[in-house]
């Protein structure tokens, strides 16, 4: 086993010993990692070499990603280290100086109650067509509850489910579905051509890894009008600010259709984050919007800015108020007011419910 080699298997070993969810790397710095948020530098490492980081990332790129790489200074790929741990990667550069990120993908995937996420969320899993959205900034856990409502059909439905991912992260064994997993570049050109595809491929229900642009919302828009099933997810903070973003992504004169689209096919928004929790590690808070016929009706009328009112309001019809939702888990003991108020999007709101 070369030098590198043995390198990289302690840069791994030292993630699981760890419980973390991230590794870091770049050319004269010391391998870091996170753990519950928090980055930790591995001290015990000496800083790295632009060889060594160079002959780490090349042993886990296929040649098409090392072209890649050298064209545009950036790449993402999955790699599984010795075939067991999978991790999600991004190689870059900044400065000139190489740079990588691995995420951890957990091998096997969690229940709704292992993660702590409201069972509501198996309803969804249950529908036959519309579009169900997981949002959020990065790193709050979109990919891991999007691959337990998966998970959830996989085991109980004899569907055919096709994934777009790029890379594939959660590695799915049939059950019960037919499961198919395309990876960007490697098995697509694009998401947009591979959502094209499933009409011809008698898809019951499509997992979008993230909707980057108007081409790929508006096929998986149309998508979910047609009988399928869509799941996805995109980088926004809140239901209302995940409506806005969709239809602002589209020219002008294509917005009043891409809304009343949105206002007959979506299921609903389900925004998360990863608080700090007091007995350690993470627990999630979420709001959740369940479309109904109000909700359609302020998609359609542009009275997007009202949508939290109605969230805030319905808590008997199955919608999660993310202050409510960080209230409960002050009042549990799990979490602390201040780490409430730093996730809350609505501190003055959240203060009257502490």
């Amino acid at each position: 086993m070369s030098e590198h080699e043995k390198l990289l298997d302690e840069l791994v070993e030292t993630v699981f010993k760890e419980g973390a969810s991230d590794l870091h790397f770049a050319e004269g710095r010391l391998p870091v990692i996170r753990v519950a948020n928090f980055l930790i530098p591995l001290t015990k490492i000496s800083p790295l070499s632009r060889q060594d980081t160079e002959v780490l990332i090349s042993a886990m790129l296929t040649p098409e990603q090392k072209k890649e790489f050298e064209n545009s200074k950036e790449v993402n790929f999955a790699y599984n280290h010795k075939n067991q741990e999978r991790f999600r990667c991004n190689a870059y550069q900044a400065l000139g100086k190489i740079s990588l990120a691995m995420r951890l993908v957990p091998s096997i995937v969690k229940t709704f109650a292992e993660l702590n996420l409201p069972p509501i969320l198996e309803s969804f899993a249950k529908r036959q067509q519309g579009f169900f959205l997981v949002v959020g900034p990065i790193g709050v856990g979109k990919s891991t509850t999007l691959a337990t409502m998966v998970e959830a059909i996989n085991t109980e439905r004899l569907e055919h489910i096709i994934t777009v991912e790029d890379p594939i992260e959660f590695v799915f064994e049939p059950k019960k579905a037919i499961i198919d997993q395309r990876e960007v570049k490697l098995d697509t050109p694009d998401f947009h051509t591979a959502l094209k595809g499933v009409f011809r491929q008698d898809a019951d229900i499509v997992m979008i890894g993230e909707m980057r642009d108007p081409e790929t919302i508006s096929t998986a828009v149309t998508a979910a009008e047609t009988g399928h099933l869509v799941l996805s997810t995109l980088h926004t903070n809140t239901a209302s600010q995940t409506v806005d973003r969709i239809i602002d992504s589209f020219p002008p004169e294509q917005q009043s259709q891409i809304r009343i689209q949105l206002s007959e096919s979506l299921l609903g928004i389900f925004s998360q984050r990863l608080v700090p929790r007091i007995s350690g590690g993470l627990i999630p808070a979420y709001e959740l919007l369940i479309s109904n016929n109000a909700v359609s009706n302020l998609i359609r009328e542009k009275r997007t800015h009202e949508i939290g009112a109605v969230i805030e309001t319905s808590s008997e019809e199955g919608m999660i108020d993310l202050n409510r939702s960080l209230a409960q888990l002050v009042r549990s003991g799990d979490i602390t007011v201040e780490n409430a108020f730093q996730f809350s999007v609505n501190p003055k709101a959240l203060e009257r419910m502490i």
